[in-house]
């Protein structure tokens, strides 16, 4: 019997690499090979949506603006997003994964935690996994490993591209101790930076933080962080979790301070917001706008409508009213969020996370 056994809990996170790029070059063979972007126009402030492996040579890659990747990559191809595609492709992907077990969590149209506990030897049910999605759809899979989603899903961002990497029960320490602190979600760049400016620059550095030292800078998620480095995490995979809100969010590589680039990027997330309301058949009421200055300093905003909604102008034009009454010229705005909630309703399908 495997090392693996259905002794132990065991969770798989499966992460499609450059989900919608790779769509398109799928579909069209005069694609593959080359770099090839997701997204709005450059003309009309569009934002990358997913680069392809070629165009991240460039340093191409999710939330840059478009007319900036246009700038890097002469050769670059842009095709517009296509999102009932994807849909379709990502519902015989996770028909898939619910052939191992009913065990599965989507977190977006392309990644899905999958706990495959009770199988006797999860290395061969991971690679035929990996092996069946790619006869199917002809897409590559990364697939991480571990008793947690924390490792996990570590495990799959450092196997990426098209890898498969299981971290074998009791080895969770010894695999998460020499990352980098901020591979571990929950830990964002402000997060980074203190934790950096105290010398704490590594995962094992982290699971040797003083518990009280950690409450004191970083209140309640202090020993929660502390254990997930400790490769600790008892989350169960969660097949029916609630929906309570969609969002979308991105942190630019630039800080932006003109409003018309503002008013660009919210527009964006306000489309992504609406089409995932849209195939989900939701409508919600409360609209929150979320942004970060250049500081870090964080605000969050948000007002309910009269009447719920998923169309991308009123969410668009409220979230834009929120930035304006908060804007003051000279300040830069490094992250911008969008969300809809007070649905009134449970909704059950997965929000989009980003690319990978």
């Amino acid at each position: 019997m495997s090392i693996y056994s259905g002794r132990d809990r065991y969770i798989l996170h499966a992460d499609l690499d450059a989900f919608y790029a790779s769509v398109e070059q799928r579909d069209n063979p005069n694609l593959r090979g080359k770099p090839v972007v997701v997204g709005g126009a450059p003309e009309s402030r569009g934002v990358v949506a997913a680069a392809s492996y070629e165009a991240r040579k460039f340093g191409i890659y999710s939330a840059l603006p478009m007319k900036t990747a246009v700038r890097r990559c002469s050769s670059l191809i842009r095709v517009p997003p296509r999102f009932q595609r994807y849909k379709e492709i990502s519902n015989q992907i996770f028909g898939l994964f619910k052939e191992l077990t009913s065990l599965v969590e989507p977190l977006s149209l392309d990644e899905a935690y999958i706990d495959i506990s009770e199988k006797s030897d999860v290395r061969e049910v991971a690679q035929t996994l990996k092996n069946k999605i790619k006869e199917m759809t002809g897409l590559a899979v990364t697939i991480g490993g571990g008793t947690s989603k924390t490792v996990s899903k570590v495990a799959s961002q450092i196997g990426k591209p098209d890898g498969l990497l299981l971290i074998k029960p009791g080895y969770e320490k010894e695999f998460l101790s020499a990352l980098k602190v901020d591979i571990l979600t929950g830990v964002g760049p402000k997060t980074t930076i203190l934790l950096n400016s105290y010398g704490v620059n590594t995962v094992g550095e982290l699971a040797f933080c003083d518990l009280q030292w950690l409450k004191t800078n970083l209140g309640v998620r202090g020993p929660e962080l502390r254990n997930r480095a400790m490769g600790i995490d008892n989350d169960p995979v969660s097949p029916d979790r609630e929906t309570k809100s969609v969002s979308a969010e991105i942190t630019l590589p630039k800080d932006v301070g003109e409003l018309a680039d503002i008013e660009g990027h919210l527009k964006e997330l306000s489309e992504k917001v609406s089409d995932h309301l849209t195939r989900s058949r939701l409508k919600g009421r409360t609209v929150k706008l979320k942004f970060r200055l250049s500081d870090f300093t964080t605000f969050t905003r948000q007002s309910t409508l009269r009447l719920p909604t998923n169309d991308t102008n009123i969410i668009y034009d409220e979230v834009k009213k929120l930035f304006v009454r908060e804007h003051r010229e000279g300040r830069g705005c490094r992250l911008f969020g969008v969300g809809i909630s007070n649905f009134g309703y449970n909704g059950q399908l997965p929000l989009f996370t980003g690319e990978g």
